[in-house]
């Protein structure tokens, strides 16, 4: 019995390269490697030609896929290549993790412990909060230690980076740097593992480890490695973690270390709890891959390891030319000479540092200076672009999956829509047949909570045909597949099935109208029908206007735009109708006695109702909701609102000249409090800034009430004002400060509005000539 432990780095090129070549020395009848065990079948997936990584395995209870957890793997790293080095040679390859279906079991467990020991302690903590407030918040002694052997923020290095030490020891701050130095660019793999077997054996004497789940998984794989000891294989592989590679070498298989012993493993092991798990592959992503995406053993530049693990010694030159194309590709500099000068300048760097060969930091110093010069916004192209990149990796279309996926998979095959981790625009046009299913589909990812795309602004283009869509596909999808297929086994009957599900448990009335909404543009017509009555047995009863008002928008659009998809709304329009005689009815009564917070809600909900009613285009409805406004306009309620519903006028253009100077005349009298003259103010300046700027009357009036405010006044209401502009865009303000600029050159008797106040144009000579001497002292003039 032979057993060889290499100790590795998850996800490490050098490492991979390095193990590689141990294997065909020794010549293993078994390898042995660091997984979950439960994944046991799924390895022989590894082999297939359709199989491109990245890819991770996905373990998930069957019960509560949200458990779900992944296992990463790319071209680099040393366990896929220990399955490609297998496969062909007919040696097999055996997981020794703790199985998931353990862990699972435990994590629930604890969970539920947490539960109750926080349902008792509560009462506790309240009581020793009135006798002792002082004490409340002090960390018990046991919690603390917990809390750094979990790695967690405050703990010790080691634990989340064990190699942190020697990287600090040998004076490196970036451990990531060190490690890159000393194992992926290393050219001579002699003596490797046993260095690394070594230093770990070393950190883990200053530094043990304590933590249970832990120490669990050792004694899992120890007791896995004396099952294969016994099976009769001679020379066997260990492929582990760097850091529990001491406690699997032949001594500690046999029992002869401490903390390894075989009675110790069992007693530790013995009387597990387990749940059903089930495991299969899915695609995965470089970006996944980064620490800075949450993964523990994430790396900086997954696209840069990739480089190495492809080219290794032309990597330089490969990664240098690769930028220039990509900034060739932007219209930025990126010549074959520039390329030429950056590696020479890399090189260089490189020697100055006594490196063997040019690092990724060396590259992006000469790529800033020499393609960017000196810019730094080129090179975050270059580190989002190339360092992590936007690779997926792909899986046999027969890997054993849940129904849903498949018939997903289906559909993007047909439709050409092929997943992408590219973040890209999709314009669509519904009446084209091919269009409209891709629309389809992806309103019914939507439904699902599956957000493979998110239905962007058409950019003034006509709604009723024109969609576009930001698509962007990413790993954690496959587990929100996987849960939804709860729903149904296709698409379409998960989809359809989840609607209705969700309206049956909405208490909201726009809630209910927003799925009856995305149920039409998702084409599922079987569940138009619940829905439509699910909304007119919940309107029958409501009471509250402003909710009513916000469900009258998507039964607009429903009744509007339906047919256009191919969709019936026949039936929306009596619903609609009825909907708003109980909001004409309740309006008035609705909008008495608010205060700030409440006004602007309603407001809100009110210019939602106009929109609904401007896609509707019926004239009875809309005169009777215009009488409403103006009724609203001249009643006491809140100045903003008086304000908006002048503005919903405005905008529908019922409202000439004549009476907009009158109401603002009234609103802005003296005999107003500041406040409420600019709460009205606010209210009539809420939407698009363009309608307001042909009002000349409305500036003339502005202009008035500003002028007469006293000095201390003025300074109070500046905020106000200011913030009743603030949400126009750039170009409107500018706009409206050139109209106040020119208020006075372009007055016309002809153009203002009845009544209207004219300024007077006389010169207060004394106060002028207090100014003169000191304009001629500035200017420097007799």
């Amino acid at each position: 019995m032979d057993i060889h432990v290499y100790g590795i780095r998850h996800h490490g090129p050098g490492c991979a390269r390095s193990l590689r070549r141990a294997l065909d020395e020794l010549a293993p009848d078994i390898v042995v490697m660091e997984g979950p065990a439960d994944a046991q079948n799924e390895l022989s997936w590894a082999a297939h030609a359709g199989m491109k990584p990245p890819v991770a395995l996905l373990i998930y209870p069957p019960d509560e896929p949200r458990r779900g957890v992944y296992f990463p793997l790319a071209v680099f790293s040393p366990e896929w290549q220990t399955l490609q080095w297998a496969a062909p040679r007919n040696v097999p390859v055996r997981l020794m993790d703790l199985a998931e279906s353990h862990q699972f079991a435990i994590q629930r467990a604890e969970e539920e412990q947490a539960r109750r020991a926080a349902d008792e302690a509560e009462p506790k903590e309240q009581k020793s909060a009135e006798t002792s407030p002082d004490a409340a918040g002090e960390p018990q002694p046991d919690t603390a230690a917990n809390g750094a052997a979990d790695g967690s923020p405050g703990g010790p290095k080691w634990r989340n980076d064990p190699l942190a030490l020697l990287a600090e020891a040998a004076g490196y701050k970036d451990h990531e740097l060190w490690w890159e130095h000393q194992i992926e660019r290393r050219s001579d793999a002699t003596g490797l593992f046993a260095a690394i077997l070594e230093a770990m054996r070393s950190v883990r004497e200053a530094a043990p480890e304590i933590r249970e789940r832990d120490l669990m998984r050792e004694a899992h794989m120890r007791k896995t490695l004396r099952g294969v000891v016994k099976e009769g294989f001679e020379r066997i592989a260990v492929v582990c973690g760097a850091w529990h590679a001491p406690v699997l070498d032949a001594e500690a298989v046999a029992g002869k270390q401490d903390g390894c012993k075989v009675k110790d493993d069992t007693e530790r092991l013995a009387g597990l709890a387990k749940v059903k798990t089930t495991a299969t592959w899915i695609p995965w992503t470089f970006s996944r891959l980064t620490s800075r995406s949450g993964y523990g053993a994430g790396m900086e530049s997954p696209g840069w390891y990739a480089q190495l693990w492809a080219a290794n010694d032309e990597a330089p030159t490969r990664w240098l030319t690769t930028a220039a194309r990509l900034l060739r590709d932007k219209d930025l500099e990126g010549s074959p000479a520039s390329i030429i000068e950056a590696r020479r300048l890399a090189e260089t760097l490189a020697a100055l540092r006594e490196l063997r060969s040019p690092g990724l930091a060396e590259l992006n110093e000469a790529i800033l200076a020499v393609f960017c010069h000196g810019e730094h916004s080129p090179l975050a192209l270059v580190r989002e672009r190339l360092e992590i990149g936007d690779v997926l990796g792909a899986v046999p279309d027969e890997t054993p999956t849940v129904p849903l996926a498949r018939d997903l998979a289906q559909w993007q095959t047909s439709l050409r829509l092929k997943p992408s981790s590219e973040n890209k625009l999709l314009d669509l046009d519904v009446r084209k047949e091919n269009d409209l299913a891709r629309s389809h589909l992806l309103h019914r990812l939507n439904l699902l909570g599956i957000g493979w795309g998110r239905h962007e602004q058409s950019g003034g283009r006509s709604s009723t045909f024109h969609e576009i869509w930001r698509i962007e596909w990413k790993p954690e999808f496959a587990v929100a597949v996987i849960e939804a297929n709860i729903w149904g086994n296709t698409v379409e009957a998960a989809a359809g099935a989840k609607v209705v599900g969700d309206a049956a448990n909405c208490s909201e009335l726009a809630g209910v109208t927003a799925l009856l909404d995305g149920s039409i543009l998702a084409g599922l017509q079987a569940v138009v029908d619940p829905l439509l009555a699910r909304i007119q047995a919940m309107a029958a009863v409501g009471a509250d206007v402003r909710r009513l008002m916000d469900a009258l928008l998507p039964l607009a659009r429903i009744s509007r735009y339906g047919d256009v998809r191919g969709a019936g709304a026949s039936h929306v329009g009596p619903i609609l109708t009825g909907m708003f005689e109980r909001v004409l009815v309740g309006l008035g009564a609705a909008c008495a006695s608010l205060d700030d917070e409440a006004t602007q809600r309603i407001s809100e909900s009110m210019g939602r109702a106009a929109e609904a009613l401007q896609i509707v285009d019926r004239d009875e409805l809309h005169g009777e909701w215009r009488d409403c406004i103006r009724r609203l306009m001249y009643k006491d309620v809140h100045p903003a609102l008086r304000g908006w519903c002048c503005r919903l006028l405005l905008d529908a253009r019922v409202l000439d000249d004549e009476e907009l100077y009158r109401l603002a005349r009234l609103n802005l009298s003296p005999a107003n409090s500041p406040a409420a003259c600019a709460a009205w103010a606010t209210g009539l300046l809420r939407g698009s800034g363009l309608v307001i700027l042909h009002h000349d009357v409305v500036w003339q009036v502005f202009d008035r009430w500003l002028s007469e405010l006293s000095a201390e006044v003025f300074t109070e209401m500046a905020p106000l004002v200011r913030r009743a502009f603030a949400d126009f865009t750039g170009p409107e303000r500018r706009q409206m400060g050139d109209k106040v600029k020119r208020l006075r050159s372009d007055r016309n008797p002809a153009r203002t509005a009845p009544g209207a106040l004219q300024r007077s144009s006389e010169v207060d000579h004394d106060r002028a000539a207090r100014v003169l001497p000191v304009l001629k002292h500035i200017l420097g003039v007799d």
